[in-house]
C-alpha cells in the first residue's frame, strides 16, 4: 500500500510539473512587470506543455523586444538554409542601451593589446552570450529561453537592475532553427493527451535523420572552427563583433544521466588553453552548484566531457579570450519519459537549464572584473608567446587551385586572423611556390596567435588517450594545401606583402577568346567538377585527357584529367558554345584555354583515343536508418552547395523496389545497410554502374560478396592472461577507439582517381577501423598508406600498425561496373577539401578506369 501511495505521489508530482505555469520555473522572491507578455500569451501554451516551434519562439522574442525596448534590442544575424531567421537579443539596462555602441567598441578593444592597457574596466559591463540547443533534438535549452527571456524582460527590483547595469547579454534562443523545427514537429505530433512515458513510444524515437542536425544533416556543434555552414558564419560575425567574456552552450545528454556542467576532464583540456581559463571555469561552477543545490537537482562535473577540440561551442571561446561553459541536461526527448532515475518531465529539464542561466549571470556579475581582466591578459600573453616562438609566420597556397586556397583564406578571416598576400611573383619558394595569386602568409605576431597555432600545428603528443571528439584538425592538411613555417615576420615587409582587407576574388576567363577548334579546362581547380556538370547539362560533349600533353599554340603543359571540349563535335555553333563556356568560366572562377590546333609538342594530340568521353553522372545516394547521417550530409552538401550537382536520396525500401537504370552512380557512406537488397545492388554494378563506398560501407560490401576486399586484423592491446583492474577497463578499451587522426596517403598521379592532384601525398581523415589490405592487382590500389603515414593526431600503437601499409582506396571490377572503396571519409565535416578531388573523380571518372586495373585473382 505504501509503495502504491508513493507511486501515485510521483505521478501527481509529474502531473503538476507538466501543468504548471511560469511559477514553477521563476524565483518567487522577484516581482514582474505585468505589462510584459508571458510566453503563453504569444505561443498559446505553457512553457513545457508542448515543445515550442521555432516560429513561435521567434514571435515571442519579437513581442518581448516590442514590450521592453528599454531592455531589449532584437537583431537578425542571418538566415538558415531553410530561411529561418537567426535572431539575437541584446539585453541590458536602459542606461547601457543609450551607449551600446560605445560599450561594444570599448569592450572589443580589450582584445587589442595595443589599446587595451589604457581601458578602465572598473565600470565596464561584462558581455555574456547565452546560447541554446545547437542540437535540434535537445530542446530543453531553447524552451528554457522562453523563461529566461521573460525573466530578463519582466523582473523588477534591485537585483535585476544591478545585473543589467553590469552585463550585456547576447541572448541566442536557438543555435539551430531548422533542426529545432524538425524535432518539435515530431514530438508534438506524437504527444498524447495522457502523456506516455514508455521509452519505446514513437515520440522518443525519431525517424532518420532526426532533429539533431541542420538542413544538411550536419552537427553544428562541430562547426565553430571550420565555419562551413551559414548558421555558423552568421553567428561568428556577431561573436567577433562583441567578443563575449562567457558563452554558455545548453545541451542534453542521455536520459538516464543527471546534469553536467564544466569543468570537464582535466587531462583532456587542450594545452593551448591557459590555466586561468580553467580557474575561471571552476569559479563559475560554484555558482552553478549553489543554484542547482537550491532546487534539489543532482549534477556532476569533471567527467565524460572535455575541452579539447576548438570547433565546439563550449571550447571555441576558450581560444578567444573567453570562457565557454557546457551544460548537459538529461534529456526527456519528449514530454515525459521513464528513466533509471524515475519519471523525467520536460518542464524539469527546462527548469535546470533556466537555473543555470541565472547562475551564469550571477557568477558573471560577481566575477565581472576578473573576466574582463582575463580577456585583456589573454591577448597580451598571446603576443608574448608569439614573440617567444621561433615560428614567426605560416606560408601556404596552391598554385594549381586558387579556389581552394581562397576558401582557406576566407575561413581564416572569419576568425579575425590577419592574412597577407604576396604582391608579385618572386620565382622563389620552398615547400610553397611564391605566386602573387596563390601565396598567402599568416604572421604569428597578432592577437589571434593561439587560434592560428591550433589551425596550423601538427599534434602528435597527448596527455590522455581518451577523447570526446577528434584528436587533430590541422587545417592546411584538411584543405590539401602546401604550407610551411617561417622564421620571418612578413607583416613588416610591406614591399613584398600586403594585408588583405577583403576576401580574395577569382575572376574567371577564357584565355584566347572564342575558338573554332577546342577549349581546355584544367581539372586541378576545385570547382572544375561543377563547371563540367553544368556544361554537360547544357548538352556539351566533353572528353578527359588520360595523358599529359604540351600544346603548341598555348605553349603550356596540361596534366592528366584535363577536360577537352571539341568545337566541331557539338550540336551548337561556335558562338553560343563560347557564350556558355564563358559564362560557366566566370561563374566558377576558372581559367579556360582556347586552342586553335590539335597538334601538340609532346604527349597525346587532341584527337587521340587518350581523350575519353566523359559521361554525365546520374547520382543516387542510399540514406535512411543505419546510415551515418553526418557522412551522408557531407556528400549532400558537397554536391548540392559546392558543385551544384543534384543527387537522388534513396532509402533502402525505395531502392529495393525502383528501377535503378536511371542512375549510373550510387554512393554509400559509412553505416549499416541491413535492409538493402544486396543482390539487386550487385546486378546493377555488373550491368555497368559505378558504386562509390566510404568507411563502413566498404566493410559491408565485402561481407556481402560485392567486392573481394580483405582487411587487416588489429593485434590485441593486452595479453589475455594478464590480470587488469576493473576500473582500468574504460581507459584501456577507450584507447583502442579511433577518434579521428590525419594520415598521409601516397597516390599514383596517373590514375583517374588522382586526376587534379599535383602532390604525391594526400591527407585523409580516419575515424574508423576499416583497414584494407592492398589489392594483389598492382593497379587497383591507387591511394595507399606507407610505413609512416600518421601526420597529426592520436592513435593507439595497435591501430597505428594496422594503418601502416594498408590501402586507402581500392578499385574492383565487377562485371561491366566498378566499385571504388575509400576506407576513410574524404569529405569529413565538409571542410576536408583535400579529399574532394578524389570523391569527384570517382563520380566522373570511375567508369573510365580500365577493367583490367580492377580485376583481382585469388
Amino acid at each position: 500500500m505504501r509503495r502504491l501511495i508513493l507511486a501515485m505521489g510521483a505521478l501527481l508530482f509529474v502531473f503538476i510539473v507538466t501543468a504548471q505555469d511560469l511559477k514553477y520555473y521563476l524565483p518567487d522572491s522577484v516581482t514582474y512587470n505585468p505589462a510584459i507578455p508571458k510566453p503563453k500569451d504569444i505561443i498559446y501554451h505553457e512553457v513545457g506543455e508542448w515543445h515550442v516551434t521555432h516560429d513561435r519562439l521567434v514571435n515571442y522574442m519579437k513581442a518581448l523586444a516590442a514590450a521592453a525596448p528599454d531592455r531589449i534590442k532584437l537583431e537578425t544575424m542571418g538566415f538558415t538554409y531553410e530561411n529561418r531567421p537567426q535572431i539575437l537579443l541584446i539585453i541590458t539596462s536602459a542606461k547601457n542601451h543609450q551607449h551600446l555602441e560605445e560599450i561594444r567598441q570599448q569592450h572589443v578593444m580589450l582584445s587589442d593589446p595595443g589599446k587595451s592597457a589604457s581601458l578602465n574596466i572598473d565600470n565596464m559591463p561584462i558581455v555574456v552570450w547565452i546560447g541554446h540547443s545547437i542540437h535540434g533534438n535537445e530542446q530543453s535549452g531553447s524552451n528554457a529561453a522562453l523563461v529566461s527571456a521573460y525573466y530578463l524582460a519582466a523582473a523588477q527590483g534591485k537585483q535585476i537592475d544591478e545585473l543589467l547595469d553590469n552585463t550585456v547579454i547576447l541572448f541566442d534562443p536557438s543555435f539551430n532553427p531548422d533542426g529545432m523545427q524538425r524535432f518539435s514537429t515530431w514530438v508534438n505530433q506524437h504527444r498524447s493527451k495522457n502523456l506516455v512515458s514508455d521509452p519505446n513510444d514513437r515520440e522518443f524515437n525519431e525517424v532518420w535523420p532526426g532533429g539533431r542536425f541542420n538542413h544538411y544533416w550536419f552537427d553544428l556543434n562541430r562547426d565553430w572552427l571550420p565555419a562551413v555552414h551559414v548558421e555558423s558564419q552568421n553567428r561568428l560575425k556577431w561573436f567577433h563583433l562583441w567578443k563575449p567574456n562567457i558563452l554558455t552552450d545548453h545541451h542534453e545528454q542521455g536520459s538516464n544521466a543527471t546534469f553536467f556542467f564544466q569543468p570537464g576532464v582535466a587531462s583532456r583540456v587542450n594545452p593551448l588553453t591557459p590555466e586561468k581559463n580553467q580557474e575561471l571555469t571552476a569559479k563559475l561552477a560554484k555558482f552553478h552548484a549553489a543554484f542547482l543545490d537550491r532546487i534539489g537537482s543532482l549534477y556532476f562535473t569533471k567527467e565524460n566531457y572535455d575541452d579539447f577540440y576548438y570547433g565546439k561551442g563550449s571550447t571555441y571561446p576558450d581560444i578567444n579570450g573567453a570562457v565557454g561553459i557546457l551544460f548537459e541536461q538529461a534529456s526527456s526527448r519528449g514530454h515525459l519519459q521513464q528513466t533509471a532515475n524515475g519519471l523525467l518531465s520536460f518542464p524539469f529539464t527546462i527548469k535546470n537549464q533556466f537555473t543555470t542561466t541565472l547562475s551564469t549571470l550571477e557568477g558573471a556579475k560577481a566575477l565581472r572584473k576578473e573576466f574582463l581582466q582575463w580577456q585583456r591578459d589573454f591577448y597580451k600573453s598571446a603576443l608574448a608567446e608569439a614573440a617567444a616562438s621561433p615560428v614567426k609566420a605560416y606560408k601556404f597556397g596552391d598554385t594549381s587551385d586558387r579556389a581552394r586556397t581562397n576558401l582557406f583564406v576566407n575561413m581564416l578571416r572569419r576568425h579575425q586572423i590577419d592574412v597577407y598576400q604576396l604582391k608579385k611573383d618572386s620565382g622563389a619558394g620552398g615547400v610553397v611556390a611564391e605566386n602573387k595569386n596563390t601565396t598567402f602568409v599568416v604572421p604569428a605576431n597578432q592577437p589571434q596567435y593561439r587560434l592560428i597555432k591550433t589551425i596550423f600545428e601538427k599534434t602528435l603528443n597527448y596527455k590522455d588517450s581518451l577523447f570526446y571528439d577528434i584528436t587533430a584538425w590541422t587545417m592546411p592538411l584538411a584543405f590539401g594545401l602546401d604550407f610551411e613555417e617561417s622564421g620571418v615576420d612578413v607583416s613588416k615587409d610591406t614591399r613584398q606583402y600586403s594585408k588583405l582587407d577583403s576576401d580574395p576574388v577569382i575572376k574567371g576567363e577564357v584565355t584566347g577568346g572564342k575558338s573554332e577548334y577546342a577549349y581546355l579546362i584544367e581539372w586541378s581547380d576545385f570547382f572544375a567538377p561543377a563547371a563540367l556538370y553544368e556544361l554537360q547539362s547544357a548538352g556539351i560533349i566533353t572528353k578527359v585527357a588520360t595523358n599529359k600533353f604540351f600544346t603548341t599554340d598555348r605553349q603550356k603543359q596540361f596534366n592528366y584529367g584535363t577536360i577537352m571540349i571539341p568545337v566541331v563535335m557539338q550540336t551548337l555553333s561556335s558562338d553560343p558554345l563560347y557564350n556558355i563556356i564563358k559564362r560557366v568560366t566566370e561563374k566558377y572562377g576558372l581559367n579556360v584555354q582556347a586552342v586553335t590546333s590539335g597538334n601538340v609538342r609532346s604527349g597525346s594530340d587532341l584527337g587521340s583515343s587518350k581523350f575519353i568521353p566523359v559521361t554525365k553522372p546520374s547520382i543516387a545516394m542510399i540514406v535512411g536508418p543505419g546510415v551515418n547521417a553526418t557522412d551522408a550530409g557531407e556528400v549532400w552538401y558537397l554536391l548540392d552547395q559546392r558543385m551544384n550537382i543534384p543527387a537522388t536520396h534513396l532509402e533502402p525500401a525505395v531502392f529495393n523496389r525502383v528501377d535503378l537504370n536511371k542512375y549510373n552512380t550510387l554512393i554509400m557512406v559509412g553505416g549499416s545497410y541491413t535492409d538493402l537488397n544486396k543482390d539487386k545492388l550487385k546486378t546493377w554494378v555488373q550491368n555497368g554502374g559505378t558504386l562509390l563506398l566510404t568507411e563502413e560501407a566498404v566493410t559491408w560490401a565485402a561481407q556481402n560478396g560485392i567486392t573481394d576486399i580483405k582487411f587487416k586484423k588489429v593485434k590485441p592491446a593486452e595479453d589475455s592472461t594478464k590480470r587488469i583492474a576493473y576500473t582500468e577497463r574504460e581507459q584501456i578499451d577507450g584507447a583502442q577507439q579511433v577518434y579521428g587522426a590525419i594520415f598521409g596517403a601516397d597516390i599514383d598521379l596517373t590514375h583517374p582517381l588522382a586526376y587534379g592532384y599535383n602532390q604525391q601525398t594526400v591527407s585523409l581523415f580516419k575515424a574508423n577501423k576499416v583497414f584494407m589490405e592492398k589489392s594483389n592487382n598492382p593497379y587497383a590500389t591507387p591511394f595507399y598508406y606507407g610505413n609512416k603515414p600518421l601526420q597529426s593526431g592520436w592513435v593507439s600503437r595497435e591501430n597505428g600498425d594496422a594503418v601502416k601499409n594498408s590501402a586507402a582506396v581500392i578499385v574492383n571490377t565487377v562485371g561491366n561496373g566498378r566499385v571504388i572503396s575509400i576506407a576513410d571519409n574524404p569529405n569529413f565535416r565538409a571542410f576536408w577539401l583535400g579529399g574532394t578531388k578524389l570523391f569527384m573523380n570517382a563520380i566522373f571518372f570511375g567508369r573510365i578506369i580500365d577493367a583490367a586495373a580492377g580485376r583481382t585473382g585469388e
